[in-house]
């Protein structure tokens, strides 16, 4: 009984313009994104986003044969979200935003856009190894959100290219 409903949702879904987004398009994307460039980043949260955009597009690492450079603009704010009757601060959110820009070769702008990604953070209790704790869930948390925000970018990106 469900077969016939879902026959015609799937016939409205086809009328409606709707397509999934690699649906016979796949080995074009690829090579599509695979010549893109994604220039470097300085510190360490834009190193990790830098090699997961290298590993998500497979993406060339070096400039030459590349059809287009992704430059990647990191930002990070860090807020206190928790405290204590004392005023200590026990959780930490970290709020990265890369806007980002897409270029062909000849320097003219294909596409841009702005991505955000929230990580958060316990500060481990005082203690002899309390900040190295800390400090290593502060870049465990970050490293997850900058492969978040880099699979949002690609995202992006497969989308301007299925629309163009």
């Amino acid at each position: 009984m469900k077969r016939p409903w879902s026959i015609a949702i799937a016939s409205l879904l086809g009328a409606c313009g709707f397509h999934p987004l690699y649906a016979g398009l796949n080995g074009g994307m690829d090579a599509t994104l695979s010549s893109i460039y994604v220039e470097p980043i300085p510190d360490r949260v834009g190193y990790e986003l830098r090699n997961t955009m290298i590993d998500l597009l497979d993406g060339p690492g070096t400039s030459s044969g590349a059809s287009y450079r992704l430059k990647l603009a990191l930002s990070e704010n860090t807020q206190g979200i928790a405290l204590q009757n004392d005023a200590t601060i026990t959780r930490y959110n970290d709020t990265l935003t890369v806007t980002y820009e897409l270029t062909d070769m000849a320097g003219r702008v294909v596409t841009k856009g702005t991505e955000t990604g929230l990580s958060a953070y316990n500060v481990l209790p005082s203690s002899s190894n309390a900040n190295y704790g800390t400090l290593a869930a502060q870049q465990d948390a970050d490293k997850r959100a900058a492969q978040d925000i880099a699979e949002r970018i690609r995202l992006d990106l497969n989308v301007y290219f299925v629309k163009r």
